[in-house]
């Protein structure tokens, strides 16, 4: 095209009018002719494919008001498409005489209909020959008879869809055939409409009603912008089978996929193969694949010790803090129950109570401590070390931020392959919608669906019997059961998938059944998101679910699935439940916002939860209930609003290893019975219809053995390695009739004491925790407690070191720089004081007060104020029994320090298992020199206001 010619739109407006093969040939002029054809994709291109009554819109029937990417291509895949059924078709005819020239014959085209050459179908094929068009007029012919197809023909309806209707039962014994612009109708002796056994069918824009479409391995099929009504598509081994923009509407089961596919392949199989990878699929790209809604960013950071030191000297030392502490007039000193004294103190680094004695002078405040209190190092860091922030942004770490499809199959090569693989059944940008079912596969059955919407069925899709799913992309919502079904050793691939507002679970796994669930959405399901059961297994990751009724992920019945990866928020009961003996793998998930406990444990259920990060919850953070059992290991539970961990002591927990901060009430509490425990919320108490179409479910009776080797065998219900840190409450809270260890845990800066013993009629151990800085006591015991203490770091508590009233034996522990008494006995008690170090700032270093019972033995005393009596006890108390104690008074010329044995707790010896394996370092040892100055403060002065629902 020269530069003085005609202008391009010019240009454009003449070649509209040209017809398909004139725009193909002036295409082929020169490279300036060819980008100016390929110019009328909107106009011409565009104006070529909505005349052509053989296709309907290219993104029909789910998005018919988007326009393709591009119209020309559009039009040469279904061109393309069309002339499938005639690829074995190389020569047609040979001529009688000459066997070396041979020539092509003419397709005939015979016309059917009133006026017409043939008044009927079947008269019309008994001249038909090879590859002949077989044109049906408008209206209703219909064949009384079965009819055979014996040789390859085209039947198309002439006219617009709808006004050509054919009733007759057809079968085809030819190796292929093609039907278009028909509406099908059973005839009144069957109710197939079509059936086919070793041939290949090609249906291209058809209406089918109220009949059945049957294809047979090694036979196959491709259907393209079909409707169904009513219509049942029953396929069975076939080795491939094509599903394009089609409808499905009003049918029990839309579609049913029996069989393996068939290894014996019929002639069109490698074409249709080759139609399906040359065509535009579905499989994500990096830009339409983004998950997450969140700001996530890496900030993985260990927790920095908190180093404090105090000097001990006769007067104030220039390095003494000069408003650490409070002064006289400066505080309202109240007097809590059981002989607490604790006052507020509004300019405290802590924000909130702080133990005290009587009003005493600055000057003489110069008693000082030097550790350091490390706790184990948390999964995350970054925000989640500090409290929360009113309107602050989620940071995670790389770990813990969600990948898109596209990241996770490039990871797992196999899912990729699976993923990419074509194999039976392939159902594209189809919708189902208004019936009972959508695509049932069953006995060893092999479909692929993509890109489809399933809305307004019974259920979506249903896959038992060995047989094997990939669903990508498709969207899956207002089901009246579960949008997809496993059962019997399904298996296969849910990728990329919108499910939502179903009645029941979004996916329904169990009896076997073993799928990877991938990058899909989940959500507002009236029910569960994901239910595991029955023995189910699957591999659950990297998806999100949020804003369902019930529990996120609800495992059950012996099921044992692999949870990672996951973001599970917002639901209206617990993030996962886990009941009825389920089991389960669950493993660096998000588990945030949550009505409920974020992991709920009852019946039974024995999870393994390791490195998920539990947050932001309306209650518990987790709950292990009644007969709950498993392992948690390695977790950060971080600003619930109830409870770090709330379980109780007989379903033998193991916790270890976890970072327990910032929940509204206790850390970690532990309990014979919760109030109302026989009530589930969310109704996970309720009687569960986890039957398929309402009838019984009849469970095996062979179950799995229990020989995960992850899982350690205890006794006891036990806490170890645990950092238990600024929780609005106690940060331990024990009110139990079992048998309790607590071990190697950090416990630090909680708002109310560091552990709260309410009722133990069995011994409750604590051994070799750090227990520091905590708002009141260090450790409290109520009456009739059996509890023993021993080896443990109990210091810098803003009331006494220990209090208690029960039955105590305290032996071997560091009880040092408390601001109320190191050791203090109320009446009713009987303790036994072995072998301890206590010193206290500004009270006495034991208290006994009233008919104390004690055996005070053998322990180190220092004392604390030069001006306070080292022991205290009331003059007629006959049960208090003192032997071979030394009582240190402070001399200038002396130095402390804590040596023989060095500063508990002693942990060297004391990690064990996974949790060493898994947690690191836990503690470090304490310094061991009594010696320098305050380094840095409290915690933030941040409150955290919390209701629990």
């Amino acid at each position: 095209m020269e530069a003085g010619g005609l202008p391009l739109e010019l240009w454009r407006m003449i070649l509209a009018y040209l017809p398909l093969p004139d725009l193909g040939r002036c295409s082929l002029v020169c490279r300036a002719w060819r980008e100016l054809i390929l110019s009328l994709d909107r106009t011409r291109w565009r104006q070529l494919y909505l005349g052509c009554a053989e296709c309907r819109h290219p993104n029909w029937p789910n998005q018919p008001d988007v326009e393709p990417e591009s119209w020309r291509e559009a039009f040469k895949q279904h061109y393309l498409a069309s002339k499938t059924w005639t690829k074995n078709a190389a020569i047609l005819e040979t001529s009688v005489c000459f066997s070396l020239f041979r020539r092509r014959r003419m397709r005939r085209t015979l016309s059917v209909g009133p006026g017409h050459e043939f008044h009927s179908l079947g008269s019309a094929l008994a001249m038909s020959s090879l590859f002949d068009r077989i044109l049906l007029f408008p209206g209703l012919h219909e064949e009384q008879g079965e009819i055979i197809l014996k040789v390859p023909v085209e039947i198309v309806g002439h006219g617009k869809l709808g006004e050509v209707a054919l009733l007759a039962s057809i079968d085809q014994q030819c190796s292929t055939t093609r039907l278009c612009n028909l509406v099908f109708m059973p005839a009144w002796f069957s109710p197939f409409m079509f059936k086919t056994t070793s041939g290949h069918v090609q249906f291209d824009n058809c209406n089918f009603e109220n009949g059945h479409i049957q294809v047979h391995g090694p036979g196959t099929c491709q259907v393209k912008f079909c409707s169904f009504k009513n219509t049942h598509v029953f396929l069975h081994n076939v080795p491939l089978c094509v599903l394009e923009n089609c409808e499905f509407v009003g049918s029990n089961n839309s579609v049913t996929v029996e069989g393996h596919p068939s290894s014996e392949n019929n002639w069109a199989y490698t074409h249709l193969l080759g139609l399906i990878r040359s065509s535009p699929g579905v499989l994500p790209t990096e830009d339409s694949d983004s998950l997450m809604s969140l700001d996530l960013e890496s900030r993985d950071q260990a927790w920095s010790p908190r180093t404090c030191g105090i000097v001990i000297e006769g007067s104030q030392s220039p390095t003494s803090p000069t408003t650490g502490s409070p002064r006289a007039g400066s505080q309202d000193a109240e007097v809590g129950s059981n002989g607490e004294r604790v006052a507020r103190t509004p300019d405290s680094s802590d924000g909130g109570l702080s133990p005290s004695g009587e009003d005493e002078d600055e000057d003489q405040l110069t008693y000082r401590l030097s550790y350091q209190v490390q706790g184990p190092r948390p999964v995350l860091g970054g925000s989640f070390l500090g409290p929360p922030l009113p309107g602050a942004s989620i940071q995670l770490p790389s770990c813990l931020v969600l990948n898109s499809l596209q990241q996770e199959l490039q990871k797992d090569r196999e899912a990729m392959a699976l993923a990419s693989s074509v194999q039976g059944c392939l159902i594209r940008k189809c919708l189902f919608r208004d019936g009972k079912g959508g695509v049932f596969v069953c006995s060893y059955g092999r479909a692929k669906m993509e890109g489809n919407i399933f809305r307004n069925l019974t259920y979506a899709v249903r896959c038992i019997h060995n047989s094997k799913i990939i669903m990508l992309r498709n969207h899956i919502h207002h089901c009246r059961a579960s949008g997809i079904f496993l059962r019997l050793e399904g298996g296969g691939l849910i990728a990329g998938n919108n499910i939502c507002h179903n009645a029941e679970a979004g996916v329904d796994i169990r009896k076997k059944s073993n799928p990877l669930i991938l990058c899909n959405q989940i959500h507002h399901g009236l029910r569960s998101g994901i239910v595991v059961l029955g023995n189910g297994k699957g591999i659950i990751r990297n998806n999100q679910i949020f804003s369902n009724k019930e529990a996120g992920i609800y495992i059950l019945y012996h099921g044992n699935p692999v949870v990672s990866r996951n973001h599970i928020f917002k639901g209206h009961a617990a993030g996962i439940a886990v009941n009825e003996n389920g089991r389960g793998l669950i493993t660096e998930n998000v588990i945030r916002e949550n009505q409920w406990g974020g992991v709920d444990i009852r019946r039974g259920g024995v999870p393994i939860l390791r490195s998920n990060l539990i947050c932001f919850g309306y209650s518990d953070g987790v709950v292990v209930g009644d007969e709950g059992k498993g392992l948690l290991e390695g977790n950060t539970i971080y600003a619930n609003k109830g409870c770090g961990v709330w379980m109780m002591a007989s379903s033998l927990p193991h916790v270890t290893s976890n970072h327990v901060s910032y929940n509204g009430l206790y850390g970690v509490a532990v309990f014979s019975q919760k109030d109302g425990s026989g009530e589930f919320p969310g109704g996970h108490g309720a009687q569960e219809n986890f039957s398929e179409d309402g009838d019984a479910i009849l469970w095996e009776t062979e179950l799995e053995k229990d020989d995960d080797p992850l899982r350690r065998p205890i006794t006891i219900a036990l806490v170890e390695s645990n950092s238990v840190n600024h929780n609005g409450a106690s940060g331990l809270y024990i009110q139990s009739s079992e048998a309790l260890h607590i071990v190697t845990n950090v416990i630090h800066a909680n708002r109310v004491r560091g552990i709260t013993v309410a009722q133990s009629s069995q011994l409750t151990r604590v051994a070799n925790n750090s227990i520091s800085c905590n708002r009141q006591s260090g450790v409290k015991i109520e009456a009739q407690c059996k509890v023993e203490l021993r080896g443990n770091g109990i210091y810098d508590n803003r009331g006494h070191g220990v209090i208690t009233k029960g039955d105590s034996t305290v032996m071997e522990n560091d009880i040092i720089g408390n601001r109320g008494s190191g050791l203090q006995l109320l009446p009713m008690s009987d303790t036994k004081v072995i072998k301890n170090r206590i010193h206290s700032f500004r009270a006495s270093g034991i208290a006994v007060q009233g008919h104390a019972k004690a055996l005070v033995q053998e322990n180190t005393i220092f004392q604390g104020r030069t001006n306070k009596t080292i022991f205290q006890q009331s003059s007629n108390n006959q049960e208090c029994i003192i032997q071979n104690n030394r009582f240190l008074v402070f001399k200038k010329s002396d130095t402390w320090r804590l040596a023989n044995p060095p500063a508990r707790p002693h942990l060297e010896n004391s990690l064990r298992g996974p949790s060493a394996a898994h947690g690191g370092q836990k503690v470090t040892a304490m310094a061991t020199r009594i010696t320098a100055h305050v380094e840095g403060g409290y915690h933030s002065k941040r409150s955290i206001f919390c209701t629990i629902l």
